[in-house]
């Protein structure tokens, strides 16, 4: 399996429009963070999750030109408004970008984006049009996908809810505020775990630096990865600080095991 980091910032991105702390200053090309997505590949197969505002960006950055299907972890803007950006893949398949999700976030997706999902609307000779098609997916409910067999399960994300995935030795979570014992239950024997550390202190809607360390504990898996990072933590002293089996994640970085 290979996972690459397209973005691992916080909705407000780092540097933050305005701000002139020292993370934001930062010439470490590690404290750039853009809004977050990954790409997971499981043989032949690429899976994008979510879709960030800067995925044009993110895609060439990393040198990935194409993806078998998109899954979404929930609708809100830092996740899902770069879908339009699919149209550079989605005009050289055979058919609609297979797009997979929650049922409440497919169903704002639809109503943000009609243009892509109603077969009815089609682009004007000599324009193109991103297409997709939606599918549905229900937690603890594994959907093969190309190579890949894709587990969703639900975190909570203060009045929100959100799929984590479970993708082969791989598990992903982002926004979360706490993890169910359901949620563990499906990460239990991965190899490689993804999950959000937003401050050093409470926060209502995510979990924090030490929450997601005590998580990534009960998991257990052989390397954990944070994102969603915000401007507090300069990279390189934060990854001094954690200890060498949970480390942030940056821009760019590709795993493989």
């Amino acid at each position: 399996m290979k996972l690459t980091f397209l973005g691992t910032g916080t909705s407000f991105g780092v540097p933050v429009v305005g701000c002139r702390c020292a993370v934001c200053r930062s010439g470490d090309p590690r404290d750039k963070r853009t809004r977050v997505g990954v790409v997971v590949e499981v043989g032949q197969t690429r899976l994008l999750i979510d879709t960030p505002p800067e995925l044009r960006l993110q895609l060439i950055a990393t040198g990935i030109e194409d993806v078998d299907a998109v899954l979404f972890t929930h609708d809100h803007a830092d996740h899902t408004h770069g879908l339009d950006d699919i149209r550079a893949i989605s005009v050289r398949r055979e058919g609609a970008m297979p797009v997979y999700g929650p049922p409440e976030t497919l169903e704002a997706l639809r109503l943000k984006f009609p243009y892509i999902f109603d077969e009815r609307v089609r682009a004007q000779p000599g324009t193109y049009k991103p297409e997709g098609t939606m599918i549905p997916l229900a937690p603890g409910v594994t959907t093969r996908i190309g190579d890949a067999d894709v587990t969703p399960f639900e975190v909570p994300h203060g009045a929100w809810r959100v799929f984590g995935y479970r993708i082969g030795g791989l598990g992903y979570i982002t926004d979360a505020k706490t993890i169910p014992d359901a949620a563990f239950a499906q990460l239990q024997g991965v190899e490689v775990l993804v999950i959000n550390a937003l401050f050093r202190t409470p926060h209502p809607t995510h979990l924090s630096l030490g929450e997601a360390v005590a998580a990534a504990r009960r998991v257990g898996a052989r390397q954990t990865w944070l994102t969603h990072l915000t401007h507090d933590n300069l990279h390189a002293a934060l990854a001094a600080e954690l200890p060498s089996d949970i480390q942030p994640a940056f821009d760019g970085l590709a795993v493989e095991w």
